[in-house]
């Protein structure tokens, strides 16, 4: 069994690393705009954010962080297509 020719658990562990790391990005910079120091570029969150959607949308909740500008709406969109990739790969399998 494998999801697009890769084993599983490596399309998983690739996945989470994603996310983890999206996830990060939103929570440093929140605590550097706390501080205020030098950001990370709305486009780098923004990448991340396809990326690891997951990750994005826990770090923009949990920190309070993005939640009010336009373009990081964006990321609900990421969610949903993530979701729905999930639920594809998924009935493949």
């Amino acid at each position: 069994m494998t999801i697009f020719g890769i084993d599983p658990i490596y399309v998983l562990i690739v996945y989470l690393v994603l996310n983890l790391i999206a996830f990060a990005l939103f929570g440093i910079d929140k605590r550097r705009a706390i501080k205020d120091q030098w950001r990370i570029s709305e486009a780098t969150l923004l990448i991340a954010a396809f990326f690891g959607a997951i990750g994005a949308l826990a770090g923009m909740e949990l920190f309070r962080h993005k939640t009010k500008k336009l373009k990081f709406k964006l990321v609900y969109v990421f969610f949903v297509l993530h979701v729905l990739l999930w639920v594809y790969i998924l009935t493949k399998i």
